[in-house]
């Protein structure tokens, strides 16, 4: 809970004044710190990311009555549903931060049993 709330708030922070991709970098270093396992660093990153994107999806939506996701919509869908709109951006900025959560998690497991070697390797000598 702690990861998804801190990939929330340091991603939403981070993206004001960087790239939207800056949310992949966040993610990545609260799971390569903090995560236990990979479903974790995944779920984590997924929903912390996918929050702030669904959030920040409705602001725009009610800044502009539904105007904008609505022909964003109609031209990425065929649909005037503002509703799918906001759940793919959701889902794919969801995905980016789960992805690089369990990047994350997974270059951990693979420098720390570099060390872990390392270290039995130097003792047995």
């Amino acid at each position: 809970m702690i990861e998804l709330i801190l990939i929330a708030v340091i991603s939403l922070l981070a993206q004001l004044v960087l790239p939207w991709w800056s949310l992949a970098g966040v993610a990545f270093v609260i799971c390569f710190l903090r995560s236990p396992n990979s479903g974790r660093a995944f779920l984590s990153g997924f929903a912390g990311v996918a929050l702030v994107w669904l959030v920040y999806a409705f602001v725009i939506h009610s800044r502009t009555d539904g105007v904008f996701t609505g022909r964003m919509s109609e031209l990425l869908f065929k649909t005037n549903t503002s509703a799918l709109a906001l759940l793919v951006t959701a889902l794919i900025g969801g995905l980016v931060g789960g992805m690089a959560g369990v990047s994350g998690y997974f270059v951990k497991q693979a420098t720390g049993n570099q060390t872990e070697t390392r270290a039995a390797s130097r003792s047995r000598s």
